[in-house]
């Protein structure tokens, strides 16, 4: 008798928009907070410590009609740097991006209390200072810090 292949669908898949795959194990609700997604009006659909192959557990985010800026990619290399993003068009995969870590990042939180992108509206802009540790400065004040202290 021939052996079945049973495949189990553990998140619903998406028509249109974007899909962050190989997210760590229980981070992807730092993902959700770098994108500012919390007062997105449609359909998030979240996996976490799904079965991964490669990575043992990985969370998953899919983004109904969402399509992400070069920013925010930049912002998901940081908490995910294995992130793959997959644009999703009339239910296929459109175009499949790997993310790489790069030179500076824009957009993330300083933290420092005192910089002054905290009080003013101005774009945060990090220099990556290490790819591997993952330890950025801040154009502004020039303090340096770990990812967790920005994310």
């Amino acid at each position: 008798m021939a052996e079945e292949k049973v495949v189990k669908m553990a998140v619903t898949a998406l028509k249109e928009g974007t899909v962050i795959d190989h997210v760590p194990a229980g981070q992807v609700f730092k993902v959700v907070d770098v994108m500012n997604l919390y007062e997105y009006k449609k359909a998030l659909r979240i996996g976490m410590y799904l079965d991964s192959k490669t990575y043992g557990k990985k969370d998953i985010l899919k983004i109904e009609d969402r399509y992400l800026t070069q920013d925010e990619a930049n912002m998901i290399a940081l908490i995910a740097p294995n992130a793959t993003i997959n644009i999703i068009k009339d239910w296929k995969v459109a175009k499949k991006i790997q993310v790489s870590v790069p030179d500076v990042v824009t957009g993330l939180r300083c933290g420092n209390p005192r910089c002054i992108t905290r009080y003013d509206k101005i774009k945060t802009v990090f220099s990556v200072l290490d790819k591997k540790t993952l330890k950025v400065r801040c154009h502004y004040c020039e303090h340096v810090f770990g990812k967790e202290e920005v994310i």
